[in-house]
């Protein structure tokens, strides 16, 4: 049996799990960098299991029918948006995942929260900005922000919303919050004040999003939603990039519609060069770092080659479809 380990960007999955114990008539290959839209078939075509870390390689109905020997499909996580589960159904493939990006003990929002204020950080305190410009011999080229006073605006109150509040109220912040079906109360037991989606935008001076990519979030922000926003605001997205209209981002950030981003996901990932976000002073650009710890990475793959154990004994383990 073949194994395809696909986006392994850090070069770290053969040691971050015992591959070995899968036993000699498993072969398992990992694939460092992306591979190409249309070299994906012919790429995958002989293997029985592939492992594809959440949301980076796109499974659509084309490719999986592309695909006649593949039994089982891995994703880190328990959701992936990325895949096409019906017509992984259709063909009879099972679906495992794992129970989360953190080992027992280590709170799984921690990591995306921790970057989550790094962005905000660095946006407000114009870390990147000032950076750069030392590094070119220009000293103090603009004025940082407070965040003591201002108004952090949370898209999603839900594990990660709702721990953005304590460090919030200990900088000095007033956490305003907005989801479709947040309540008064949901939000003033976590800290925070319910509002409409419209004053969240014009009150707030950063915008932080929380919410799961679906068909309901997908554009959810797009130029007249940004257009809503402050002048002196910036939009943090730690979620998930197709939520914000990538295009009207691009055009805010350049025109002045809005002062600032900080960006750790993108409509196509990893970000292509050139990318106009890249040419752009005023964003503070991160790889996808938001579940990312070795700690978290050893737990995942560990579970990855559980999930491929199972499977072979004819008893899979942390279904998400057929099975």
């Amino acid at each position: 049996m073949r194994v395809a380990v696909l986006d392994d960007y850090l070069g770290g999955a053969a040691g971050w799990a015992d591959w070995s114990t899968l036993g000699p008539e498993v072969e398992v290959e990992f694939f460092g960098q992306p591979i190409c839209e249309d070299r994906l078939a012919q790429t995958l075509e002989p293997f029985e299991v592939i492992v594809a870390m959440r949301e980076r390689t796109r499974f659509p109905r084309s490719l999986v029918r592309a695909l006649p020997r593949l039994e089982l499909l891995v994703t880190t996580g328990m959701r992936n948006a990325a895949l096409d589960l019906d017509a992984l159904r259709e063909r009879g493939v099972t679906v495992c995942g794992t129970d989360g990006t953190a080992p027992p003990g280590v709170p799984g929002v921690a990591s995306t929260v921790e970057v989550a204020w790094a962005l905000i950080l660095a946006v407000a305190k114009r870390v990147t900005i000032e950076d750069r410009a030392i590094r070119r011999a220009r000293w103090q080229t603009g004025m940082p922000a407070t965040l003591g006073g201002a108004t952090l605006g949370l898209i999603g109150l839900g594990r990660l919303g709702s721990a953005m509040v304590g460090p919030a109220r200990a900088f000095g912040m007033e956490p305003i919050a907005w989801s479709a079906n947040l309540t008064a109360e949901r939000a003033q037991a976590v800290g925070a004040r319910a509002v409409e989606l419209r004053e969240l935008l014009s009150r707030s001076d950063f915008v932080s999003i929380h919410l799961v990519l679906s068909e309901r979030t997908r554009g959810l922000l797009g130029e007249r939603e940004l257009a809503q926003m402050k002048r002196t605001a910036a939009l943090i997205n730690t979620s998930r990039g197709p939520i914000v209209d990538e295009a009207a981002l691009v055009c805010a950030l350049r025109d002045g519609t809005i002062a600032g981003a900080g960006l750790d996901v993108y409509d196509r990932e990893p970000l292509p060069e050139g990318h106009p976000l890249t040419t752009l002073e005023n964003v503070v650009l991160l790889p996808h770092l938001g579940y990312v710890s070795e700690a978290g990475m050893r737990h995942m793959y560990s579970q990855v080659v559980e999930d491929i154990a199972a499977h072979l004994a004819g008893a899979p383990i942390r279904v998400i479809a057929g099975g």
